[in-house]
């Protein structure tokens, strides 16, 4: 584009030949790169299509299957209601038999008795009588006759009764098996629907897989935000104004709110998290030569490993990612199974908007996380810490100019609750030089560029935060701060940038090193589930902490002294830092009230 732009202010006629090259080329690239996003779409829709045929045979399948079995339940019914009745004829002959055998023995009884010639004994019940003479023979065979159709007609009137309510019951058996026909065919018609849906979401997001509906909720994003690899919790993206994402109308209902005790145990994964950051901090003060050898614990002395400089700190960020690259995979596949799924699909999207971010918040990270090494090893651990706080006034005035979020009363307040306390807590290091034997200097202008580099990280990570999970976002800027570390130190320095190691420290800088990524992965792991149990908001607000724990910390482990002045200002920067993390909390109640 720059040389369109300056050909065009040429007015020669091979100016504008060049021009329509260079054109010409730029057109050839694009067609090419339709040529190659297209072969990939169509490869991926055929891929779709088969899917979608196996799955309509397979919907085929099982229909033919719920006929089968439909039929086989109306043969079994069948089979059984017709057994039931040749049973139920069956009864109803032997009961006619036996009816029609007495009736008839009573009958001849009686015509024995009244002609006369009855017999010595009556006849017994089962047996046939002796017939009788032809006199009367037809009156009294018409007699019996009538009465044998008319128990006949009684018997089929019965009959004729219990077949009208065995219909009865067969059509209401035969209805419910009609209705259970009808739910079933509705079941597979949403079956297909649900797929035929899940097909063309899946197409949808091939056509363009990182599309802003497939943002994550703000926890997940302020999840990325709040794994700080050694220091505390970024502010969450809260800050940002991110327009709506439309929801499908059918989402399922927001999960309840969580329940006290698991509060109580973010809250306290979250403390556990900060802890092992501010160990962390003070490890690497305790890593770093000074003036003085320092009295760890008040039982030995320990006289440091490296001096403090721009290369040694690029060689201890390095030992520390190397530790961290070999486990954090595993950490990262167990916390999220899908991890390498987004990866791949991060690099198979091709969209260098999003990668030109991720890359930016690594960059930027990387200088971060090198001058606060820097800051450390050149003024106390809690004062570094604590100047390095002024990232939130950079991200919030960040993110009013390029988002338009204007702070808020409290916001402005703690802007200047934070300057002010960075001013108290820097001062006594003007004022006297500290003991053992750092730059002020340039500890001091470390830890404000590191503040002002992490708040570039914090602005870039909230522009990618919904298109891409926190976890491999995380993974992806370890990796990356790994590739920019090894460069750096693979890059010909000056001596004033380069790393100065002595032969024999070697062992003490890995076992460094190997401290320093472990409690990296442990503070990530607990900082992680306190997110999960208590929310992102929380977990920020207990970061804060931070400097407070690290001074803390220094005191108990190496004896570092803090002037009350300095206290002083940590303690304002932690309270506006508090304020601000607490206002973002309950800006989403008033807004809801």
């Amino acid at each position: 584009m720059a040389q369109r732009n300056v050909y065009s202010s040429k007015g020669e006629p091979e100016d504008a030949q060049s021009a329509e090259e260079v054109l010409h080329s730029v057109m050839q690239e694009l067609d090419a790169l339709h040529e190659n996003v297209k072969g990939q779409l169509n490869q991926d829709i055929t891929r779709l299509q088969t899917e979608k045929n196996h799955l309509i045979e397979d919907i085929e399948d099982l229909r033919e299957q719920y006929r089968k079995l439909q039929s086989q339940q109306m043969e079994s019914l069948s089979g059984r209601y017709i057994q039931q009745q040749q049973l139920w004829l069956k009864q109803l002959a032997q009961v006619l038999a036996h009816n029609l055998q007495d009736l008839l023995v009573q009958r001849f009884n009686e015509l024995s008795a009244n002609s006369g010639n009855s017999l010595s004994s009556p006849i017994p019940s089962g047996e046939f009588p002796i017939p009788l003479p032809p006199s009367n023979y037809d009156e009294r065979a018409s007699q019996l006759l009538a009465a044998l159709d008319e128990r006949i007609d009684r018997s089929f009137q019965m009959l004729e009764q219990d077949l009208t309510s065995y219909e009865s019951e067969l059509s209401v058996r035969l209805n419910n098996m009609k209705t259970l026909e009808l739910q079933g065919e509705e079941l597979l018609q949403n079956l297909v629907n649900r797929i035929r849906e899940e097909l063309e979401e899946e197409e949808e997001y091939l056509e363009n897989p990182f599309d802003a509906q497939d943002s994550y909720v703000e926890e997940s994003t302020n999840s990325l935000n709040s794994v700080r690899p050694q220091l505390l919790q970024p502010p969450t993206p809260a800050e940002t104004p991110r327009e709506p994402v439309p929801q499908p109308s059918s989402a399922p209902p927001t999960a309840p709110a969580k329940v006290a005790s698991q509060v109580q145990t973010g809250l306290v994964l979250a403390l556990s998290s900060a802890v092992v950051l501010s160990l962390f901090n003070v490890c690497l003060r305790i890593l770093i030569k000074s003036k003085n050898p320092r009295m760890v614990f008040g039982l030995f002395e320990f006289p440091g490993v490296v001096t403090p400089g721009f290369g040694n700190s690029l060689l201890i960020l390095l030992m520390r990612l190397i530790v961290v690259m070999a486990l954090m995979p595993i950490l990262a596949t167990f916390l999220y199974p899908s991890v390498w799924k987004d990866i791949r699909r991060l690099f198979q999207s091709g969209d260098r908007a999003l990668w030109s971010k991720v890359l930016g918040s690594a960059f930027f990270l990387f200088l971060s996380q090198v001058l606060i090494y820097l800051a450390i090893g050149n003024i106390p651990a809690g004062i570094a810490i604590t100047i390095f706080f002024i990232y939130p006034i950079v991200t919030v005035l960040g993110s009013w100019i390029l988002f338009g979020s204007r702070p808020t009363t409290v916001g402005f307040l703690a802007i200047v609750g934070i300057t002010a306390g960075l001013i108290l807590a820097g001062w006594p290091s003007f004022a006297a030089p500290p003991p053992d034997g750092g730059n002020v200097g340039v500890g001091v202008a470390a830890a404000l560029a590191s503040g002002i580099t992490f708040a570039g990280y914090v602005l870039l990570t909230q522009m990618a935060a919904g298109k891409l999970h926190p976890i491999p976002f995380s993974l992806v800027n370890f990796a990356a701060i790994f590739v920019f570390s090894s460069l750096s130190l693979w890059v010909p320095l000056s001596d004033n940038f380069s790393p100065k190691i002595d032969q024999n420290v070697w062992p003490g800088l890995i076992i460094g090193g190997v401290v320093l990524g472990v409690l990296t992965l442990f503070s990530y792991l607990l900082n992680n589930f306190a997110i999960r149990f208590a929310g992102a908001a929380l977990a920020s607000v207990i970061g804060t902490l931070g400097p407070a724990l690290t001074a803390l910390f220094a005191f108990i482990i190496i004896n570092e002294n803090l002037q009350p002045v300095a206290i002083l200002g940590m303690a304002v920067v932690t309270l506006s830092v508090a304020a601000m993390s607490v206002e973002r909390i309950m800006a989403p109640q008033k807004k809801a009230s």
